[in-house]
């Protein structure tokens, strides 16, 4: 069983930067693909970030791409997002998710285990 547990989530103006951390549980963490995923009030949770297990690659949601750096330390077992350039649209509750698989990684359903998120709030 893997144990995920986010931090760094906050109240931050428009403009402004926050890092969000993952801590994972596993010895295997080295061997798992890791997301970000969001769901703000009243909308489905929507894909943000993932970087495969390998590091070979990383991928964004549109709606990010340029503002937000998804990174891992598989030293300290912990996955990070690094969000710049912050609007009101951001503003969600972040997951972080892992998964076995290094493909379809925006796509929730692949994700086999899931913390229980932090709250952003962005506001204008």
């Amino acid at each position: 069983q893997v144990q995920l547990v986010e931090s760094g989530g906050g109240l931050v103006q428009t403009g402004g930067s926050l890092r969000l951390s993952c801590a994972a549980s596993a010895r295997t963490f080295s061997s798992y693909s890791m997301g970000w995923f969001r769901q703000a009030p009243g909308k489905e949770r929507d894909f943000v970030a993932a970087i495969s297990w390998s590091v070979r690659s990383a991928d964004y949601a549109d709606s990010v791409k340029g503002r937000f750096t998804i990174s891992r330390d598989n030293a300290k077992n912990t996955v990070y997002l690094q969000m710049n350039s912050l609007k009101p649209g951001d503003t969600a509750v972040y997951y972080c998710a892992a998964a076995r698989s290094s493909s379809w990684l925006h796509v929730s359903a692949f994700y086999e285990h899931w913390g229980q998120g932090t709250q952003v709030t962005v506001s204008s």
